[in-house]
């Protein structure tokens, strides 16, 4: 890092008095370089009109800082602010650069939604069909819906993709940019990452704002290695991790923080907005606060996330011990069986599960548990045929709950709903069944995680499985549980077809 670098991060530690936000992060690590292409990359910005603020310029001065081989510093950099502090600009700056100063030959950009990746191909395409220098040196733009891109004369190209439809799978990028981190599980990484082993000098660039549970698994292991490095001293050795937001209570994920940043304060909002006094005024974050509440501001605006490595508080409402005991790696349900669909709040996941007697106790398996939902209803399909199940069990009050017409038309039945008694019911009986150990599993990572951090909550004199803000993924339990209770769950039978002959004689 050049010395007028240090010089300005110092210089930026603290808010200014006229409301400007700070330019430094609070929380930030990076490894050591010797030189940086960050310069060139702000001056090629700057050509297509994209003037780089100060805190964005430390970014990319960061993020393409160089070992003394050339080689990037950072194979990973990660950026976690608040919404509308210009991110964008940064993803656009880095994917020029790439384009036109670094000779990397694929850039992949994807984001979780089509439409958020789309808006950012429509970005970058104006800047440089607009800039004359950038335009002669385009061979082709494709505007294809779900497959945009621009290739350039050398053969270099930026593809435009949306992780939620499984697109990118096993294309190889040198630089691939993950919008929209904060929505970013295993799945997702496990198909990017073996892609990269053939790559020379790849880099991944992930841009977010606060995490949001579960689905911030990623996010939450990136800004996990960065507190780890500051408390330690020592720079992670391969993560540039920098995030803007206030110094919560204790635990980093209540907005009730008087005790460290005051988050109805000015000061708060400059800490965790750069774009204060540019891009956003002390008055409309004010109006933010008093429409969103305290609780969505502090995540929205503040950078007060939940990360799934917040619950510490593990095995709460069942013991660990008392699950692994009743694993049995070689069971197996028998007929009848009942299978279940639920899905996450925040419809990221989505798990079917089924259920079935082993002797004298009910077997209870994870059969899927994957990312989104269009999968399900075929998948569905495909069980059914195979299974003749005696029914299937949606919560229509529950996010899964969309699916039940879809699903019955495509399985051809009634799809049973439980009624609120009858879900306090079914987690009543799971619980009570496991304490007299009249379950069997086959000790599956997903229903394991999803009791370890499950959480009760209040329905009316009983209790049912808490959805929100318990930071994993718990449709794998609430769908076994209503599994095991749709094996005695009363079922509407179809009428039998009386043949002619019968009826007339």
């Amino acid at each position: 890092m050049t010395s007028q670098l240090v010089e300005r991060s110092a210089a930026a530690l603290e808010p200014v008095p006229d409301a400007r936000g700070l330019q430094r992060p609070r929380i930030v690590t990076f490894p050591p370089f010797v030189s940086s292409s960050g310069q060139e990359a702000i001056e090629l910005a700057a050509t297509a009109g994209l003037v780089m603020d100060d805190w964005q310029q430390f970014v990319l001065h960061v993020g393409l800082g160089e070992c003394a081989d050339g080689s990037w510093s950072a194979f990973e950099t990660a950026i976690n602010v608040p919404r509308q502090n210009g991110k964008g600009g940064i993803i656009e700056a880095r994917e020029l650069a790439g384009l036109f100063l670094l000779g990397e030959k694929l850039i992949l950009h994807s984001a979780h939604e089509f439409k958020t990746a789309q808006e950012a191909f429509l970005r970058i395409e104006r800047l440089i069909m607009n800039t004359d220098s950038l335009r002669k040196r385009v061979r082709n733009v494709r505007r294809t819906t779900g497959e945009e891109a621009i290739e350039m004369l050398n053969g270099a190209r930026l593809r435009f993709l949306a992780r939620s439809g499984g697109s990118g799978r096993g294309f190889t990028g040198n630089c691939n940019v993950l919008d929209e981190a904060m929505i970013l599980g295993d799945d997702a990484m496990g198909a990017l990452m073996p892609t990269m082993a053939a790559v020379k000098n790849p880099q991944v660039w992930y841009l977010g704002s606060a995490g949001i549970g579960q689905p911030s698994m990623q996010l939450g292991r990136l800004r996990q290695r960065a507190l780890d490095a500051m408390e330690s001293g020592e720079p992670d050795p391969s993560l540039a991790y920098m995030e803007w937001s206030i110094n919560p209570h204790v635990t980093e994920c209540s907005v009730d923080c008087r005790e460290h940043d005051d988050p109805r304060s000015p000061v708060a909002v400059a800490r965790a907005n750069p774009a204060l006094g540019y891009r956003l005024t002390l008055e409309h974050t004010e109006r933010e606060r008093l429409t969103m509440g305290d609780g969505v501001f502090g995540r929205e605006r503040l950078g007060v996330g939940v990360y799934p490595s917040d619950t510490a508080d593990t095995w709460s409402v069942i013991g660990e011990d008392a699950w692994r005991a009743l694993a049995d790696g070689d069971s197996l349900p028998s007929d009848p069986v009942a299978f279940a669909i639920d899905m996450t709040p925040e419809r990221s996941h989505t798990s079917i599960c089924v259920a079935g007697l082993n002797g004298s106790a009910v077997h209870v398996e994870v059969v899927e548990n994957r990312p989104g939902m269009d999968w399900v209803v075929e998948r569905a399909r495909d069980l059914h045929e195979r299974w003749s199940p005696r029914c299937w069990v949606v919560d229509a009050g529950g996010p899964a709950g969309s699916l039940i017409p879809d699903l019955g038309r495509a399985l051809g039945v009634e799809v049973v709903s439980p009624k609120v008694r009858e879900v306090a019911q079914a987690c009543g009986s799971f619980y009570d069944a496991v304490t007299s150990g009249d379950v069997v599993h086959l000790d599956q990572a997903p229903l394991a995680t999803a009791l370890a951090g499950a959480r009760k909550r209040d329905l009316g004199e009983a209790w049912a499985w808490a959805r929100r803000g318990v930071g994993v993924d718990i449709s794998p339990l609430v769908a076994v549980t209503l599994a095991r209770w749709g094996l005695t769950a009363e079922v509407e039978e179809p009428e039998e077809e009386v043949e002619p002959w019968v009826a007339y004689g």
